[in-house]
């Protein structure tokens, strides 16, 4: 019988199937396992390259499996769907998974620690509280048009609300059963606005603390938040061989639609860290709001670019250079230089 070389795992909650493959790509053994019997499994196995699909739970099984000496690899799932055969079950797809960590140019995704994906947590969590306040934000503003009241969009205007709740002018105008119903709307949106408060003021924290995340802030419109967001969600910046390849990581190259030699550029692919991304967009869009407002500097890109191009097509392309400065001072170790101005 021919020694495995590759396991191709594909995990779930419970059931887990492993496809082991010899240095030929031919088929060794094909098992199902549980939960419980999965690491004595791979403690019996000999030292080879075990593939799994990046998603959840990956992270934790590939550390437990390098523990045992295992040259593990995760594989994103969109690359495996094409060596999928036909239909779908465990074991098609621990198959695919094993020929696909075969591939000679396959992309892998690199294994997280604990403490990075603690330090991811706190956005994560952000989002999610971010999220229920506008979900809330949003009853408050649907359930007063019922009753006659328009209220005005945006965080900003909530506190505003919430006093003209306690107006008598206007709770006498709401039946007697809506009124306790808004009440709670808004002291859950109060205290929403302090666990935020709370996070901000954490990641600020961290941002502080960290000296790449002080060498990012340096770029114009990448805060705190961005900072650590790169430092925490991001792989490790030497896995990118040049700026455009973070980039793209990102989803802020444009899709190509290429062909016959022809070259077809489409809209950016929004590939990537979406929480990278969508940062690094609102901090673009607030240095084009600001040059909007009182003119960007003379002779520069962000001036050109502005005389020809859409206000949102300004504000991609420069979360575009962004992406690609981060990637520079994070490779070279050094604080953002602004450039020279061209002058006629």
């Amino acid at each position: 019988m021919s020694q495995v070389a590759t396991i191709g795992l594909d995990i779930a909650k419970n059931v887990f199937h492993a496809h082991g493959a010899d240095e030929c790509g031919a088929m060794v053994f094909s098992r199902k396992l549980t939960r419980v019997k999965l690491l004595d499994f791979f403690v019996g196995q000999p030292v080879c390259v075990v593939a799994l699909e990046a998603c959840g739970g990956a992270h934790h099984w590939a550390r437990e499996l390098q523990a045992m000496g295992h040259d593990v690899r995760l594989i994103p799932p969109a690359y495996v769907k094409p060596f999928v055969k036909r239909n779908k079950n465990d074991a098609i797809d621990a198959e695919a998974i094993c020929e696909a960590a075969q591939r000679p140019n396959m992309r892998f995704v690199a294994v997280k620690s604990e403490q990075q994906q603690a330090a991811g947590l706190v956005f994560r969590t952000r989002d999610l509280v971010v999220r229920q306040r506008t979900q809330l934000i949003n009853a408050i503003r649907g359930h007063l048009a019922e009753y006659g009241w328009v209220a005005p969009r945006g965080t900003a205007h909530m506190a505003m609300l919430a006093d003209l709740l306690e107006d008598e002018a206007m709770t006498s105008s709401l039946p007697e059963a809506a009124r306790p119903m808004f009440k709670l709307m808004v002291d859950l949106l109060a205290e929403l606005d302090k666990q935020i408060s709370v996070l901000d003021r954490e990641i600020a924290r961290r941002a502080k603390e960290d000296a790449a995340a002080r060498r990012l802030m340096t770029i114009p419109g990448i805060g705190p938040i961005a900072a650590t967001a790169i430092i925490a969600l991001a792989p490790p910046i030497e896995a990118f061989r040049k700026s455009r390849d973070f980039a793209a990581w990102l989803g802020l190259a444009p899709r190509q639609h290429s062909t016959g030699g022809k070259q077809r550029l489409g809209s950016i692919s929004k590939m990537g860290e979406r929480t990278i991304r969508r940062l690094l967009i609102i901090g673009g869009s607030s240095i084009v709001r600001q040059a909007c407002r009182f003119g960007a500097p003379t002779g520069s890109w962000l001036e050109r670019m502005l005389a020809r191009k859409p206000r949102m097509l300004v504000t991609v392309a420069l979360a575009n250079k962004m992406a690609r400065m981060a990637w520079a001072l994070l490779t070279r170790n050094e604080d953002y230089r602004a450039p020279a101005v061209v002058t006629a």
